[in-house]
């Protein structure tokens, strides 16, 4: 039995459910669960670890430890790093989870989870299960109304970073975080 030859690849396999690994002969639930669960702890492994008290310094740093985690998902997921003074992360978490293009993200809820924490600084991530990282029309108008917010609370909008397939787009990095990201 090849399971491979049934899914066409790793990424295939990566992206089956475990409904459709169980319609393939020989393998049932337990078997589904298990090559499931090994994708995920491969995925893990090859994500750089971001544990609290480390210092984020680039745009590629993130992109190193999210790419393995977000790659061959199907639906957006919106993330926040919250940052200490020195850049060095306090906590990551999951703040919204969407659908294949839209993941509804409020600022009250980013914000009042970066102020429980004592965050001085925040950084947005979130996926385009596509592939593409170009930002969207509504892409931009969440960040600038983000940095919005976070001026007014008193917390940095240090970057909001968009991670497709190998490839990301830093807001930061291309100089739109100043409220110069608006395409109307």
């Amino acid at each position: 039995m090849d399971i491979l030859h049934h899914v066409g690849s790793l990424a295939g396999l990566a992206q089956s459910g475990v409904d459709e690994l169980c319609a393939i002969p020989g393998v049932g639930p337990a078997k589904a669960a298990q090559l499931k669960a090994a994708l995920e702890l491969g995925k893990r492994a090859m994500a750089l670890p971001l544990s609290t008290g480390t210092r984020i310094s680039s745009s590629s740093d993130l992109f190193r430890h999210f790419h393995p985690l977000l790659l061959d998902l199907k639906h957006e997921l919106f993330k926040v790093v919250l940052l200490d003074a020195k850049n060095m992360v306090l906590k990551e978490s999951t703040v919204s989870e969407g659908s294949l293009t839209l993941s509804i993200v409020h600022p009250r809820e980013v914000f009042a989870l970066a102020i429980r924490e004592s965050a001085a600084g925040v950084i947005f991530l979130h996926n385009h299960p596509s592939g593409d990282p170009t930002p969207s029309v509504e892409d931009r108008r969440l960040t600038d109304r983000l940095v919005e917010a976070g001026a007014i609370l008193g917390i940095r909008v240090l970057d909001h970073m968009i991670v497709g397939d190998g490839r990301y787009i830093s807001f930061a990095d291309e100089g739109w975080l100043s409220g110069s990201s608006r395409t109307e």
